[in-house]
């Protein structure tokens, strides 16, 4: 079977979300294929031996690769301005790989504190066990990074918008400073998106993404995906891929891909409906702080401006009565679903305390900024005045 890859004529994001990658077999389908298949054959024993050796462009293995996650892959790294991708089971795996093909005994990470909480397991008890040390600082300070990256260093990771706190960090300042000494730069950019933020425009070397969130969008299925340079994706990254097996079905390689089609019009609304909500909640007295990078009052207003198209679909807030008052105002909710996804076309609403950073110590997660009447709010695609009388009723019972 031949798969025929267009080129991509100069494509802007738009149209490469809907075109980009797109492989057709004899066939001609409009729509892309989903190869439901773990093996491939080969012609004859010649040619299995060229294709094991990397001697011909051949499918060996779906653990290996498979056409319809490369159509995800190469659509990303189109979408992103990278040279490559290499897609992922899950976010959570995309994260891992980025930096365990990266690090060996005796290396240095470096690591904004404000994480997600899977992301702090990997740096402080996986890797730990390796013999990975990682430093954390608060992102937002310039000072921290450059003190901490005085010892030698293999990689620095952060998030940013960052979760659930979205605190903005300088990628290109940081970037700048790891580059120094370097090291190689992994973002986590899920909540930005490729659309709203160009990591690797702004110095980094790595994006990685959970596609679970926006990409799918729908909360069908898992996904994520690694994005860089060819040399650090083929010989760094591919090998680790390949023997450790965190491979992407292709069924879920094509969700993402239908995902894609829709995510310029899902971002653009959600977006839209965010800063609707998020300037009510400005003004609800309950409130002891509102979240959100697209508000002037969010301590990185300016920098997020500068390094994001727009500001995204999460917002974080507290409520002053704690987790008993915020349990109430959680539980009174009749439109908004009480989950700990986001980028989903539903609102949905998680407690991050108790849910996905519950793991901290209640030291850790007030340094970070995480109170026990936090809430994650991530707005969906229903109607901002629905969303916004849901969210009235509940502070109302309160």
């Amino acid at each position: 079977m031949v798969l025929n890859k267009p080129l991509q004529h100069g494509w802007r994001a738009q149209t490469l979300a809907v075109r980009g990658g797109t492989r057709r077999s004899e066939f001609g389908e409009t729509g892309e294929a989903i190869f439901a298949t773990s093996g491939y054959v080969y012609e004859d024993a010649e040619q299995a031996e060229a294709a094991f050796q990397d001697r011909v462009d051949k499918f060996i293995y779906s653990r290996f690769s498979n056409p319809t996650v490369n159509m995800f892959e190469d659509r990303m790294a189109l979408i992103e301005g990278a040279e490559m991708g290499k897609a992922t089971a899950t976010g959570m795996s995309a994260v891992f790989a980025s930096m365990a093909c990266l690090v060996e005994a005796g290396d240095h990470v470096v690591a904004s504190q404000a994480l997600f909480g899977s992301c702090q397991y990997i740096l402080t008890e996986i890797l730990t066990k390796y013999g990975v040390r990682t430093t954390f600082v608060d992102g937002t300070d310039l000072n921290q990074w450059e003190e901490a990256l005085k010892r030698p260093t293999k990689c620095v990771f952060l998030e940013t918008p960052a979760n659930p706190g979205l605190d903005i960090i300088d990628i290109e300042a940081v970037s700048h400073l790891a580059h120094d000494v370097g090291a190689t730069v992994i973002v986590d950019n899920v909540f930005a998106t490729p659309l709203l933020q160009k990591p690797l425009q702004l110095g980094a070397d790595i994006v990685v993404y959970s596609a679970t969130k926006h990409i799918d969008g729908q909360g069908r299925c898992l996904g994520g995906i690694v994005l860089g340079d060819k040399s650090y994706c083929e010989n760094t990254l591919k090998p680790f891929l390949r023997h450790t097996g965190p491979s992407l079905s292709p069924f879920n390689a094509w969700v993402m891909l239908k995902g894609l089609e829709t995510l310029d019009l899902r971002i653009r609304r959600h977006c839209e409906n965010t800063r609707a909500i998020a300037k009510y909640l400005e003004g609800c007295t309950q409130l002891a702080k509102v979240l959100y990078p697209g508000l002037n009052s969010h301590p990185q207003h300016s920098l997020a401006k500068k390094q994001m198209s727009d500001f995204g679909n999460v917002i974080t807030f507290s409520h002053e009565g704690g987790k008993e008052a915020v349990f109430k105002f959680m539980n009174t909710m009749k439109l908004i679903d009480i989950s700990n996804n986001l980028g989903d076309s539903k609102s949905l609403l998680t407690h991050p305390a108790t849910t996905t950073h519950q793991r901290l110590s209640s030291k850790d997660r007030a340094r970070i900024g995480i109170d026990d009447g936090m809430v994650r709010l991530s707005v969906g695609l229903e109607d901002p005045l629905d969303v916004r009388d849901d969210l009235e009723q509940a502070f109302a019972a309160v």
